[in-house]
């Protein structure tokens, strides 16, 4: 039986966008936790964020992944901050293969421009907001770094080829987590 598959990484390591690929590859259910939490609570990340606090979103954040990794193995695109709160990693272990995208915060914070309107950003990802994205993308990677190395794998999503990262981590899946 195969594990689920849970991808990490910082905002526009292509969470999203790999994690649909792999998934269509797996012939899997994918679960984008972000979306899977704004329709739960019925308001958007930064609304929970301006009226609850990070603290209020990391709760949600948890209960939803514990929700996710109950149903049958699937695909699931982390928040960029879900891997760094401790303790997470280490409570889907035994259910799920952890990948970690690895993206500089160059890279990352282009990609981020691309889905999102500029002068939006901060409010769509609250924890970009205070800076220059890039700037902010380098801060979030020296705070997590360390958490998302404990990921089991680490797969450069740094090449602007989806498909081919996705390939990788779909291979990876079928090599260490039971997919066929």
């Amino acid at each position: 039986m195969p594990r689920h598959l849970i991808l990490v990484g910082l905002p526009g390591a292509g969470k999203t966008t790999i994690g649909r690929l792999v998934a269509a590859e797996l012939r899997a259910p994918f679960v984008d936790l972000d979306q899977a939490i704004e329709r739960r609570a019925g308001k958007s990340i930064p609304r929970l964020f301006a009226e609850g606090g990070e603290g209020a979103f990391r709760t949600l954040e948890r209960a939803e992944m514990d929700i996710a990794l109950a149903a049958p193995a699937s695909v699931i695109a982390a928040g960029g901050g879900w891997a760094a709160q401790p303790g997470n990693l280490e409570a889907a272990a035994s259910r799920a293969l952890t990948v970690y995208l690895q993206v500089t915060p160059e890279v990352a914070a282009a990609r981020a421009a691309l889905s999102e309107v500029p002068s939006q950003m901060s409010d769509s990802r609250p924890l970009l907001a205070g800076g220059e994205v890039p700037t902010r993308m380098r801060e979030l990677l020296s705070k997590r770094r360390t958490r998302y190395e404990r990921c089991d794998v680490t797969v450069s999503a740094n090449p602007d080829a989806p498909v081919a990262v996705a390939l990788e981590v779909a291979k990876l899946a079928r090599s260490l987590a039971g997919w066929y």
